[in-house]
């Protein structure tokens, strides 16, 4: 079981309270993950990926094990940790601006 941790929007868009649990198949990897959490919340397919490249968008961030996997390949395998549900994977609005 892997932990998810979202956004304030997200989980609003979502209808999400706390923290997500998901069940990836095969090899816990950041596109299998957010493949299996669109797929059990439709309404957020487009808000993390776009539709048809599938990469991540703008202003949204990854993070495990306090290291930013935003820039990993999508298909690398997810820390241990993560994998085993012991460290959560967050996602993160990024935040833009400034002089």
């Amino acid at each position: 079981m892997i932990r998810v941790e979202l956004p304030a929007h997200l989980r609003t868009l979502g209808q999400i309270t706390g923290e997500v649990h998901l069940e990836v198949e095969g090899v816990p990897t950041q596109a299998a993950l957010l493949d299996a959490l669109e797929a059990r919340y439709p309404m957020l397919q487009g808000t993390l990926r776009d539709h048809t490249t599938k990469q991540r968008r703008p202003f949204i961030r990854f993070f495990a094990c306090e290291e930013d996997l935003s820039h990993n390949w999508p298909e690398d395998p997810l820390p241990e940790a993560v994998a085993s549900g012991k460290e959560p994977f967050w996602i993160v609005g990024a935040i833009a601006g400034g002089r």
